[in-house]
């Protein structure tokens, strides 16, 4: 199966963006392997995403992501990737070169919602950083490196997956 002639379908977004969950269900849709990319880091260090930054760092986390975006080499699979992957240049280029990049936007106030406590979520944010600045620097990065940008705002996963699909095959 092959769209813009790549093998791949690549999920960038926030954390609580509906990554995983709407990459299983196209997968499934689309009669696709699925990878997520947070739980592949996590199978190869042994441990949770937010453990690697609390014990060795943000710097150290964002090496490994990168080594582990640069390892992926599969065909057709609906990769999701984690919310920080959009900061490995190398990482993303590695797979928007084998598949389409797609990126889930949603808003602010729905992403505090998803997430509550996002402390616990690993998700990399700088000391002193707020999550607005977060958002707004992830955003614009997510936007450069999409092929599609798909709205996920008040909409249901099955219709986020349906409008993939459209997208997929105009």
């Amino acid at each position: 199966m092959s769209y813009f002639g790549k093998t791949n379908i690549v999920m960038v977004g926030m954390p609580g963006a509906g990554k995983s969950t709407v990459g299983v269900l196209l997968a499934k849709e689309m009669s696709m392997n699925f990878l997520d990319v947070d739980v592949f880091i996590q199978g190869h260090e042994g441990r949770r995403l937010q453990d690697i930054i609390d014990n060795d760092g943000i710097d150290v986390f964002k090496h490994l992501e990168d080594k582990y975006l640069g390892e992926i080499s599969v065909n057709s699979y609906i990769i999701s990737t984690g919310g920080s992957a959009i900061y490995s240049t190398d990482g993303i280029n590695h797979l928007k070169e084998r598949g389409v990049v797609i990126y889930l936007s949603i808003n602010l106030d729905t992403l505090k919602e998803r997430l509550g406590d996002f402390s616990t979520r690993g998700v990399v944010i700088k000391p002193g950083q707020t999550f607005l600045d977060l958002y707004e620097e992830r955003c614009k990065l997510y936007k450069a490196s999409a092929d599609l940008e798909i709205d996920c705002n008040g909409k249901t996963q099955d219709e986020i997956v349906e409008e993939i699909r459209k997208c997929l095959k105009a």
